[in-house]
């Protein structure tokens, strides 16, 4: 293997744009999977996600970078905070999301197991 490895989301290893309002494209690269996810305004995932995967509040880890637009998460011990173009995030599980505003929320996340 050689030791420089380039992977682009044009040319996703896995595409799912089954939730609604949400797209989510996947590359593995130096063994790791890496995601971006295009949330369209309105997007929820308590009213998107849950009603696939089920449970009370989305159980993933988020690790990520958000590039445009802005997100705010709910925690279930009453955090919230926004997160926008720009900011660096983590997320523990027991959590609601949702996109704030008028424009689609595109993030980049390093823990690869959103929506699953």
């Amino acid at each position: 293997m050689a030791g420089i490895e380039v992977k682009s989301f044009d040319k996703a290893d896995e595409v799912n744009d089954n939730f609604n309002n949400a797209k989510i494209e996947a590359v593995k690269v130096g063994n790791q999977r890496l995601m971006k996810l295009t949330l369209q305004p309105g997007w929820q995932w308590s009213k998107d996600i849950k009603p696939t995967v089920g449970g009370e509040s989305c159980q993933a880890t988020h690790l990520g970078i958000i590039i445009s637009g802005a997100v705010c998460a709910k925690h279930n011990d009453g955090t919230e905070l926004t997160y926008k173009a720009g900011d660096a995030y983590s997320i523990q599980p027991g959590h609601d999301g949702w996109v704030v505003g008028d424009k689609p929320a595109v993030v980049y996340e390093f823990h690869g197991m959103w929506g699953e």
